[in-house]
């Protein structure tokens, strides 16, 4: 269940309701790929304030497979998190890590980028795994593709991914508190994406998400195409754009009318030194900060980010030191959960332009590269 709180122009406040508890919208989910958001343990996602995080039908299909989800009683046993959980169906997976061999019109064959070993994926496979993981939220399986492999690719595979959101809503397994997803697809191609959107409301789901973006089309294109997607989706409807992205994708998105989000980066950043902040998105591999006593953002109520020194962490990247991700990777969680909050309020207090410009400002006004 799906309840709007509050809006301003086309953004809104909602709160989902699920079987393992409430999420209020707008909603970044931190990346959970293989029942570990990486770096960051359970007990750090919850005190950081998170209530939703994403897992991948692909991955754990591949490892540890349904037969140990089966018997553990899904997910969040075996993860030991009790909060809600949203998996993706494992299309954008294959195409971008698997050897894809075969697409057929009633699923794909593919080999594992693990072992290489020979897997078959179907809507009816796909709603079974994400039954033994034991999700809240479940996908449609879809055809993910390149945004500039042409229209009559892109087309195929939209419509491939019609039928498979036919079949994996008959496939799916009803619950209380269990949620499933459309897809919608057609690159940035405004034809397209209206024909998809309409097409896949016929179908019902509980909710509709934006795929196929995040692919290589850049900000202002993936803009553009969130402007003629959106306004054909249903209002009373959960919106989830896919894989993005950065805080200015979110705002940018929230803006548009946007509830949900998911992406790699806030954790991907971590582990690569780069923390994000009030005032922008400081490198701390830079040389720059190896005598920096400066805390990252002496302004958030992150205590990492506050307390601990710039110098600090340089000298834990550059001696290559485990603690170095999972510091920095909380820091970027804590910022992108506070700036989903930063907006919530203030579109209930109908004032998300001026947050927006706001928040745009700060970002601009420290040079921290």
């Amino acid at each position: 269940m799906f309840k709007i709180t509050a809006k301003d122009r086309y953004a809104r406040c909602g709160q989902l309701d699920l079987a393992h508890g409430m999420v209020e919208t707008p909603v970044f989910m931190p990346v959970g790929t293989q029942g570990t958001v990486k770096a960051i343990s359970v007990d750090t996602l919850k005190k950081i304030g998170f209530n939703i995080i994403l897992g991948n039908t692909y991955h754990l299909y591949l490892r540890p497979g349904t037969e140990i989800l089966y018997k553990f009683g899904g997910l969040n046993n075996f993860m030991k998190w009790d909060r809600p959980i949203l998996t993706d169906s494992g299309g954008f997976q294959i195409m971008s890590l698997s050897k894809l061999m075969k697409i057929e019109e009633g699923g794909v064959r593919f080999q594992s980028h693990i072992d290489g070993k020979e897997f078959y994926l179907s809507p009816d496979i796909s709603m079974k795994v994400q039954d033994s993981i034991g999700s809240d939220i479940h996908m449609v399986l879809d055809q993910c593709i390149e945004f500039d492999k042409g229209m009559s690719n892109i087309r195929e595979a939209m419509n491939l991914s019609l039928k498979w959101a036919e079949m994996s809503k008959k496939c799916f397994v009803k619950k209380k508190g269990r949620m499933l997803f459309g897809i919608v697809q057609g690159g940035t191609d405004q034809h397209l994406r209206e024909q998809s959107a309409i097409k896949t409301i016929d179908i019902g789901f509980d909710g509709y998400a934006i795929g196929g973006l995040a692919v290589g089309e850049g900000h202002e294109l993936m803009l553009k195409t969130l402007d003629f997607t959106i306004p054909n989706l249903p209002d009373e409807r959960p919106r989830y754009l896919m894989g993005v992205g950065t805080p200015e994708d979110l705002v940018e998105s929230v803006k548009r009318g946007v509830d949900m989000f998911d992406c790699v980066m806030p954790t991907r950043a971590g582990r690569h030194g780069l923390a994000y902040t009030k005032f922008g998105t400081i490198n701390l591999r830079n040389a720059k900060f190896s005598d920096d006593m400066m805390p990252v953002d002496e302004e958030s109520d992150c205590p990492i980010a506050s307390v601990y020194s710039r110098s600090y962490l340089h000298h834990l990247i550059k001696s290559k030191e485990i603690l170095a991700a999972m510091l920095i990777s909380e820091i970027n969680l804590h910022y992108y959960n506070s700036l989903m909050i930063d907006l919530r309020f203030a579109i209930r207090e109908n004032r998300l332009d001026l947050k927006i410009q706001e928040i745009k400002k700060n970002w601009r006004s420290v040079d921290v590269l």
